[in-house]
């Protein structure tokens, strides 16, 4: 219902839908848990948040891959841009419809879901 009322109030400012991403505390926090490249720098590393989880064969069809590491999560796709996003051509379709936030992001979305801003 919230994802709902957000996409609908969202396109009636933007004048063209807007796809939300719903999680809860526990969920961005597990996200974050879940990383599968913690050694990789965070804002090189990402979280695409998907609305399902991905197919089991989401990275078929995967494009312009050089050096950067892909993982399926639960409802996203981590993706570690070894040399960076900037110049990086890599292409997943199965992430067409997702939004992407870098850990940093992500850890800090976590800090403030839990209320430990203070």
């Amino acid at each position: 219902k919230v994802k709902a009322v957000l996409e609908k109030r969202l396109q009636a400012y933007a004048g063209k839908p807007v796809g939300v991403a719903i999680r809860s505390a526990d969920e961005i926090a597990a996200v974050l848990k879940a990383n599968p490249f913690p050694k990789a720098p965070p804002n090189f590393t990402v979280a695409i948040f998907l609305d399902e989880p991905p197919p089991k064969d989401a990275l078929k069809d995967v494009k312009g891959q050089q050096d950067e590491q892909i993982r399926l999560g639960k409802r996203e796709i981590y993706v570690a841009y070894g040399s960076g996003m900037g110049r990086s051509k890599l292409k997943i379709p199965a992430a067409a419809n997702g939004t992407a936030r870098n850990i940093n992001t992500i850890a800090k979305l976590a800090e403030l879901a839990a209320g430990d801003d203070e």
